[in-house]
């Protein structure tokens, strides 16, 4: 049930946090004394100039060059942080060079293997002298075209250290997904692996290399990495093999460029479903802030935690997570498919690498619920103390199935945020309680509010999602928009001045939150208003059903039709019985008005990359949207899924 409590952190848990030890400093530094959570979340977005200053001190951030103040002008646009200051991200994440585990790596094919600090430094010491060699400089793109890998980590690294900017997409999109994304950012060198390993089988991409370099003009070089078994021959003109570049002669010390806090560190990208994907920019010092506060005081880690989330190096959570070196922790990576040969493969994974703190998402944990897997069986998670879950809101069921089949005594951490912040607005802390289908808090240093239609903050009410002053990681800007138009348009033209994040939130009196879904796919019936996550978590919790997706076509201005599309379990039909339980549990857990006016069976949820169901695309496909116009193809997991809907808008075309 929503808001049972499931784990409370015992006083040893709370004692030892990184959160008690912030607020004894707060106490013995700044002789400020807070009660609760709640009382420090307070302070910490009211006096965003002293919080801000307090994780740069606590953290111990080493600019070559002090900041002169902290925010001078409070605003939401154009916020400008630290002025004065000159520091570099990659010289915090390389602060260790000791034999302590940096990196775990796994693929599908391959056992575990370790890079230590030490190794982890010369390597990036040499990509950098490689990357300098080509040419790249201050403010070069390097565009990478990788799996999640060590040699990733590597070249994000080295550019960073060069002041140079990253940006990266995962070897599974395809060429035009690619290019529509690195040629804003005009690269100057792309990284790429000639192929990959997914699911037992192998995926050469030398040919759309070939492609993508043919289509990125300002292209020079490209170093290609050996990720199933290497070239073979000689390569093209202004193709380097990975060893050239990693391999060759290197100063003896990393020289580390110091930037200014706002000079761009890496570029990433919205979904592109429905359109050019918007290249967002983030800086070196508001990324290198906001990950040390979340990683230190949120997730309480340090350099004794095994850091794991599975990513591929398109979404930001491959970010987040090799931001875990800054906090000198170890990274674990891991390249395949989470699938194969079953659903216990991460589960396998945590035992192999002695996992503290094992990152997912919501569709893995519900797909393990309904797989029946028993990880607290089938592997050993005694050091495991966390596990983090984003994507997609987990309902109370996924929380339940946690404590019961994976681990009693962990801090089960829902987070939500975006690739906009590259960081979570509402995540985990290690003092509080959690409780079945809530995300425990408000981030410190993260005003986040419920608003109503009118603009009002409300609470234990569903509102929009909006944050209401400034944070460091906000983007320093999108790329190829000089006069911030896109960028406000994208997020603060509904409330002016207020960041709308497009989601719908409950804050509850107790400070916890619950997410229902984009606002933008909203269930309006009769003038009840529903969030899409409600929706699924009831559909879903059938046995029959194993993934759902729900449209609401009044929304475009049709005739308000309703329509449900379920993925049926092996063996399961959608007959009249079937049909029935659907709508009989829709009518009493939910309302009568929400009850579909249609319910078909299909063979797969359509997904962008990064695993979020397309619920607005297929609303436009409906509506009689070409496909090719409603959703970008490249940047669907599963293209193919969208052929019923098509189908579907052509045997019942929108009324005109």
């Amino acid at each position: 049930m929503e808001g049972t409590v499931l784990w409370t952190p015992s006083d040893e848990e709370r004692a030892r946090a990184n959160l008690t030890r912030y607020l004894a400093w707060l106490r013995d530094t700044r002789g400020l004394a807070f009660d609760s959570y709640d009382a420090l979340w307070r302070w910490s977005v009211t006096d965003l100039e002293a919080f801000w200053a307090s994780i740069w001190e606590f953290c111990d951030v080493r600019p070559r060059r002090p900041y002169t103040q902290v925010l001078p002008e409070r605003r939401m646009f154009g916020a400008r942080w630290f002025p004065g200051a000159e520091l570099n991200y990659a010289e915090h994440a390389l602060r260790r060079r000791d034999a302590h585990p940096a990196i775990v790596f796994a693929s599908e094919d391959a056992p575990p293997e370790t890079i230590t600090y030490a190794e982890l430094y010369a390597r990036v010491r040499a990509a950098a002298a490689g990357l300098r060699r080509l040419g790249v400089r201050r403010g070069d793109r390097v565009a990478a075209y990788m799996p999640n890998a060590p040699e990733a980590v590597v070249a994000a690294l080295a550019t960073a250290s060069l002041g140079a900017i990253w940006s990266s997409c995962a070897p599974e999109f395809g060429i035009r997904s690619v290019v529509e994304r690195v040629r804003q950012i005009e690269p100057r060198v792309l990284v790429a692996a000639d192929g990959y390993r997914y699911g037992g089988r192998s995926f050469d991409r030398t040919a759309e290399i070939t492609e993508i370099r043919r289509q990125l003009p300002t292209l020079e070089s490209t170093v290609l990495v050996p990720r199933l078994g290497g070239p073979v021959g000689p390569l093209p003109a202004g193709v380097h093999p990975w060893a050239e570049l990693a391999g060759g002669a290197a100063d003896r010390e990393l020289v580390f460029e110091p930037v200014p806090f706002d000079h761009p560190l890496w570029v990433l990208y919205s979904s592109g479903t429905t359109g050019l994907p918007k290249a967002i920019v983030h800086g070196h010092g508001g990324v290198l802030l906001e990950m040390l506060k979340v990683l230190i005081l949120h997730l309480d880690l340090g350099p004794e935690d095994r850091l794991f989330w599975f990513t591929t190096t398109g979404w930001m959570m491959w970010n987040f997570l090799i931001s875990g070196l800054l906090v000198g922790t170890t990274i674990v990576l891991y390249d395949g498919n989470p699938a194969h040969p079953d659903l216990g493969v991460l589960w396998r994974l945590a035992e192999r690498t002695g996992m503290t703190y094992f990152g997912t998402s919501a569709p893995y944990l519900l797909g393990c619920q309904k797989a029946g897997v028993e990880p607290a069986r089938d592997a050993d998670l005694g050091r495991l103390r966390a596990v983090g879950s984003t994507g997609a809101p987990l309902p109370p069921e996924g929380f339940e199935w946690v404590y019961e089949h994976v681990k009693r005594d962990l801090l089960l951490g829902s987070v939500s945020g975006g690739t906009d912040v590259c960081t979570a607005f509402i995540l985990s802390c290690p003092l509080l309680p959690v409780r079945a289908g809530e995300i425990q808090c408000r981030g410190l240093g993260a005003k986040v509010e419920a608003y109503d239609p009118e603009g009002r903050s409300i609470v234990d009410e569903v509102g929009e999602l909006v944050i209401t002053e400034p944070m460091p990681s906000m983007p320093v800007g999108f790329w190829n928009d000089p006069d911030g138009r896109r960028y406000r348009a994208s997020y603060f033209e509904t409330y002016p001045g207020i960041w709308r994040h497009g989601d719908w939130i409950k804050i509850t009196r107790e400070g916890g939150c619950v997410v229902y879904g984009r606002s933008d796919s909203t269930l309006n019936r009769a003038g009840v208003r529903m969030g899409t996550s409600e929706f699924y978590r009831v559909v879903e919790d059938l046995p029959d059903v194993v993934d759902s997706l729900v449209v609401d076509t009044g929304e475009l201005g049709k005739d308000g039709r309703l329509l449900l599309f379920v993925v049926l379990r092996a063996g399961a039909v959608l007959d009249a019985p079937l049909r029935d339980r659907i709508v009989a549990k829709i009518r009493r857990e939910l309302s009568p008005r929400h009850v579909p006016n249609e319910i078909h069976a299909i063979d797969a949820v359509p997904r962008t990359l990064s695993g979020k169901k397309l619920e607005v695309p297929v609303k436009r496909i409906l509506a009689g949207t070409a496909p090719d116009r409603a959703a970008s193809v490249d940047a669907l997991s599963n293209p193919e899924a969208l052929g019923f809907f098509v189908d579907l808008a052509r045997e019942e075309p929108p009324e005109r």
